[in-house]
């Protein structure tokens, strides 16, 4: 009974790292949540799929946030909302049918291009 409440209390501790992350970043609390999860026992794949189911009623909280406030430019959701979703799409037929390692690398090599992103430009 004690082990389950740590770990309620580490999924707890996480699952407000990445809210934050994702709100305050406008985005990113996937990059967050997949190696949280992962650490909390899930299997990659299942962190992936995971941080997605986590990230929806984050990222709808926030747009209302934002757009109560008068940050959203709504010019640009049809579009992008079209290459989203189908952006969106092809990674879940994909990640159903990558190796493990594949995916791990491919999501490290991501991160690793966001930060140099971030740091140098």
């Amino acid at each position: 009974m004690q082990l389950e409440k740590r770990e309620n209390f580490t999924r707890i501790f996480c699952g407000g790292a990445v809210g934050a992350a994702n709100s305050l970043f406008g985005g990113g609390g996937g990059m967050i949540a997949v190696p949280l999860l992962q650490k909390t026992g899930l299997e990659e794949k299942s962190a992936h799929a995971t941080a997605i189911l986590l990230i929806l009623p984050v990222s709808l909280l926030s747009f209302l946030f934002y757009a109560l406030h008068g940050f959203c430019d709504f010019t640009v959701l049809i579009p992008t909302a079209i290459g989203v979703t189908a952006g969106g799409a092809l990674g879940a037929k994909l990640l159903g049918k990558l190796p493990v390692q594949t995916v791990g690398l491919v999501f490290s090599l991501l991160q690793f291009l966001a930060g140099i992103s971030l740091v140098f430009f």
